[in-house]
């Protein structure tokens, strides 16, 4: 294993656990509740699963939450960055050791992933309850958008590198940067990232770890900077974490094994995200606000 490799599972690793122990003092300090329903639990396990085959799970947890309204719309982006953390850990473990990633790109990608979360996590902490609902109600229809695109099989184009160089590398290391960004507000990295690595000429397949692996810091980083704002669902994210990590590892021996399947998946899924994005948009057009 490449040396770059152990840097990042060593990060990997102490992020997350920043984020247990911000979590639990959290949860002393404030008495927070902490126990998930077995429908938070659920939640965590399916749409981790759907997560781990490539397919994103942040349009569909929002869906779901805006289906069972709670937790509140404001507190949505914090409760998927608090929850998601573990059960990332071990999904991107997973990818590091089985698919093949120039190590230097990955390494570049993940660092500015996470200084991404992290800025964009401080600034969407502070966003209004209608400023969050248009926001996300946005980044709904533009993942919907993103998911029909590669099932008609516009995008992405098949690439064979698994490296970059020049500008290439340029173009996907500052791309990083923002995505990490705006996975803090609810837009997933998966469609996006899958996208951009294959116009840049890299295989599908490629992606999988970057994508991985810049969760595996960016979510955690974003989720810390949420529970100490106080913006998120404690039982909710607990229910995530706990699920996610089960659908995660019960998805990952299929991941190399998908077929036509999958397709079908993704057409239940952008309709699911669609009736959320429509409805979330319009609770911001109801909401005063504040």
């Amino acid at each position: 294993m490449h040396s770059s490799l152990y840097i990042l599972i060593a990060l990997f690793l102490a992020v997350d656990l920043i984020l247990i122990i911000v979590w639990f003092a959290a949860i002393r300090s404030r008495r927070l509740p902490w126990h998930p329903s077995i429908s938070d639990t659920a939640i965590g396990l399916g749409t981790c699963f759907l997560d781990t085959l490539g397919i994103g799970n942040y349009a569909q947890v929002t869906a779901l939450y805006k289906f069972r309204n709670s937790p509140a719309d404001e507190l949505i982006p914090g409760t998927l960055n608090a929850g998601c953390g573990p059960p990332v850990l071990f999904s991107s473990l997973l990818f590091l050791t089985s698919v093949e990633v120039e190590p230097v790109l990955l390494l570049s990608m993940v660092i500015t992933a996470g200084a991404g979360a992290w800025l964009g996590a401080g600034h969407v902490s502070r966003m209004n309850r209608r400023a969050i609902q248009l926001f996300m109600g946005t980044a709904l229809l533009i993942a919907a958008g993103f998911f029909t695109l590669t099932n008609v099989g516009i995008f992405p184009p098949n690439g064979a590198a698994t490296a970059l160089t020049g500008w290439r590398f340029a173009v996907a290391v500052v791309a990083s940067f923002v995505l990490g960004a705006l996975m803090s507000a609810g837009i997933g990295n998966y469609a996006p990232s899958m996208a951009l690595l294959a116009f840049l000429g890299m295989h599908p397949l490629a992606a999988y770890p970057i994508m991985m692996a810049s969760d595996a810091v960016l979510i955690p980083a974003a989720g810390i900077r949420f529970i100490r704002s106080g913006r998120f669902s404690s039982p909710a994210a607990f229910g995530l974490a706990v699920g996610g990590i089960i659908g995660t590892l019960l998805a990952f021996p299929l991941v190399k094994t998908l077929g036509t399947h999958l397709t079908l998946m993704r057409w239940v899924v952008i309709g699911v995200i669609l009736y959320a994005g429509v409805n979330m948009l319009r609770s911001a057009r109801r909401s005063p606000g504040t």
